[in-house]
């Protein structure tokens, strides 16, 4: 699989967390760590750790956070005409300098398709999700007549919980002038995430944005078009499939919640949470840099970090 290095390198090589003793105690997220940086900067280390229904695996997946922090690189700098961005440099395969944005607290969802949490709404019988009105008679995976925008609070705990349009602006979480200029960029950026997804054979399922202000502008932060912020079916035989009521075959973290629910695991209370065996850790590679190739259009070269905390200390001082 690894031409460089074995498999139990890989597997026990995985960048799970760090700590640069030169610099403050970094912000923890499920999967990035995030150190303040002098001159309004910030340094992002996207991790291998990889989470689902709110939880953090115990095991992480190996070359995860590469594959996601060259894939965000890839897909920022192919939007940057839509929105500015918060991308600075790219230093490390696991690193990216970025400006140090006021967040909004919004995770802006836009979806194409009855699929994922839209449709266990729409099967458990809900017709409206997040003050949008859903169409009768559709099946899972059905594409919407027009994608549809479905936005969720950011938790800072628990879960992220949906929203309305109305409710944001009720409630005043963002100002109204800003939120505007927000949903219209999204729906471009899904716009120009799908045609590239196209080009390269795959459907944009769903996909979720998060954006901050830098010096009062609205600047795309976080991720883009990756595998842990969006869901891609393939799109040969999306119709075939459709017509004759199967699965679709999918480049997502979906299929490592459909594992866990198999193992009976949903992040409900009295659940317990399984080990992912090496088996699975190393099949989930396969998917995302799969997916890497398919979106970039080149193969996914992964480079072995057996002292994670050295090499980002001596990188972060550069930008100090």
């Amino acid at each position: 699989m690894f031409s460089n290095f074995s498999e139990e390198q890989a597997l026990t090589n995985c960048i799970t967390e760090t700590r640069i003793s030169s610099l403050p105690e970094p912000y923890k997220g499920k999967v990035r760590e995030v150190y303040e940086l002098p001159g309004n900067k910030l340094g992002i280390v996207v991790t291998d750790r990889i989470s689902a229904f709110d939880y953090i695996m115990r095991q992480a997946i190996p070359f995860k956070g590469q594959i996601l922090n060259k894939l965000a690189a890839f897909s920022f700098e192919n939007v940057k005409d839509i929105v500015p961005t918060h991308i600075v440099d790219v230093p490390h395969p696991n690193v990216t300098i970025a400006k140090k944005c006021d967040p909004v607290p919004i995770e802006v969802v836009i979806r194409g398709y009855c699929t994922g949490h839209a449709w266990r709404v729409y099967k458990a019988g809900g017709r409206e999700l997040c003050g949008v009105t859903l169409p009768e008679g559709l099946k899972e995976h059905d594409k919407f007549p027009t994608p549809i925008l479905t936005p969720a609070t950011k938790a800072t705990e628990g879960h992220d919980e949906d929203i309305s349009e109305a409710d944001i602006l009720k409630r005043e979480i963002v100002d109204p002038e800003i939120w505007a200029q927000i949903r219209e960029i999204a729906f471009k950026l899904f716009e120009r995430g799908t045609k590239i997804a196209a080009e390269q054979g795959l459907i944009l399922v769903d996909t979720k944005y998060e954006f901050g202000l830098y010096n009062g502008e609205v600047t795309l932060i976080d991720e883009v078009h990756t595998t842990d912020s969006s869901r891609y079916f393939y799109l040969e035989g999306y119709e075939e499939r459709q017509s004759r009521g199967e699965g679709q075959k999918q480049l997502s973290k979906e299929f490592l919640r459909e594992w866990l629910m198999e193992h009976d695991f949903q992040g409900l209370e009295g659940q317990t949470l399984p080990d992912l065996p090496d088996s699975f850790r190393l099949e989930v590679y396969q998917r995302y840099a799969e997916l890497f190739a398919m979106l970039t259009g080149s193969e996914f070269e992964p480079q072995l970090v057996t002292d994670a905390n050295t090499e980002l200390a001596s990188i972060f001082s550069d930008f100090s």
